[in-house]
């Protein structure tokens, strides 16, 4: 089998790449965001960050909703910059849509396509089932640092969460009546037979598999990714399979450095990667001094919290909303880990991420209200890193 992985190296200075959840601001249109998206990701390219990953979301005032849609969109606007997913979310779509659209779009963007894989909808339905864990009962957790780094306790997840009936009807409308959402473990093999050319399914009433070959699967060169914000099952899968691992610091830091820990202690070489490969991501937010850094910073505690309280991303405020402690300490993980300042002080707390995670690679992603400061953003941050422009 081919190895479908772009050749990755951690030399310094660490690669740099881009998140885009194409955030509605306030005011704005989805229409506007995804031309942003575009915009921006032909600005990334130049600025030299290594690769340009869309979000997957429903539902919200983020226009991502198609991560293959605007994967091909960004891939047929740029030459050299990877593409990718962060992530396609299995149990909204199958293994054979998710790696039939990637690899049509790479037989026109040959080997430049990341397919990330997330197993959020799965993980979502363990935590509201029958079967959902119970609280803790011991002691809250506390803060941690570690080299430097802020592994924040957990937040406390509100009762509001669980229950959301946004949350539930979203999911509802996302899947077909009656199906069931894939095992990750399952998801992940049967993505990656379809890229090798041994898929195969057992169908009704038969105790034989029958081979399954997708032609365009075959031909394509898409490197094939796990993100994963814990240390369970998509760590340990990533880890097994040999395939190179996301650990998503900027949804659930508390999670963060336990995702990397468990997928190195379950990394088996394989032809895709002989060691382990860690992207590490971060919220960021660059501007000229900290002072106006942290005034364009100042809404994502308002809009975290809506997401945190399952009404859902709400375009992007264009000033601040007061919190009261309560709200504050639903967000506190996420407001305490975003990484906000001039482009030296961002510098300096992405490459403590990187320490303090062992990261190979980080991938940042920058929210404003205004998409000028947005560009400007990843622009400075891009200079002061050392990007190849």
């Amino acid at each position: 089998m081919r190895a479908r992985h772009d050749q990755v190296t951690s030399a310094p200075p660490l690669p740099l790449s881009v998140l885009d959840l194409s955030p509605i601001p306030e005011g704005g249109t989805a229409a506007q965001a995804l031309r942003t998206t575009v915009d921006l990701a032909v600005a990334a390219e130049q600025w030299g960050y290594r690769r340009y990953w869309l979000a997957e979301h429903h539902f919200a005032a983020v226009a991502g909703a198609s991560p293959a849609t605007l994967v091909g969109l960004v891939a047929a606007n740029t030459s050299t910059i990877r593409v990718g997913s962060a992530a396609v979310l299995i149990g909204f779509t199958t293994p054979v849509a998710a790696v039939e659209a990637f690899a049509t779009i790479d037989a026109l963007h040959p080997g430049r396509l990341d397919l990330g894989l997330g197993r959020s909808v799965q993980r979502r339905a363990e935590s509201t089932g029958p079967k959902a864990p119970k609280p803790p009962s011991g002691p809250p957790e506390e803060d941690r640092v570690v080299d430097g780094l802020l592994i924040p306790a957990p937040f406390p997840i509100p009762k509001e969460l669980l229950g959301s009936p946004t949350i539930a009807a979203s999911t509802e409308a996302l899947v077909f009546p009656g199906s069931q959402i894939p095992d990750f473990d399952d998801a992940v093999d049967a993505v990656l037979a379809m890229f090798d050319g041994t898929y195969a399914v057992t169908p009704p009433n038969s105790d034989t598999p029958a081979p399954l070959r997708s032609w365009q699967a075959a031909e394509a060169d898409v490197a094939v990714w796990v993100l994963g914000s814990s240390g369970g099952q998509s760590a340990r899968v990533a880890g097994e399979r040999g395939l190179p691992f996301v650990a998503a610091y900027h949804i659930v830091p508390s999670g963060a450095l336990d995702a990397v820990e468990a997928y190195r202690a379950a990394f088996r070489p394989s032809e895709h990667l002989s060691e382990p490969y860690v992207i590490a991501s971060a919220d960021v937010v660059v501007a000229d001094d900290d002072e106006t850094a942290r005034d364009l910073a100042a809404g994502f505690g308002s809009w975290v919290y809506d997401i945190r309280t399952g009404r859902g991303a709400q375009p992007y405020p264009a000033a601040a909303q007061p919190l009261t402690d309560d709200q504050l300490a639903v967000v506190s993980d996420r407001t305490r880990t975003q990484i906000v300042g001039s482009p030296d002080t961002v510098v300096d707390g992405l490459q403590t991420l990187a320490r303090g995670l062992g990261a190979d690679e980080l991938v940042v992603t920058s929210i404003t209200h205004d998409e000028r400061d947005r560009f400007r953003s990843y622009e400075l941050l891009a200079k002061a890193w050392g990007l190849p422009a």
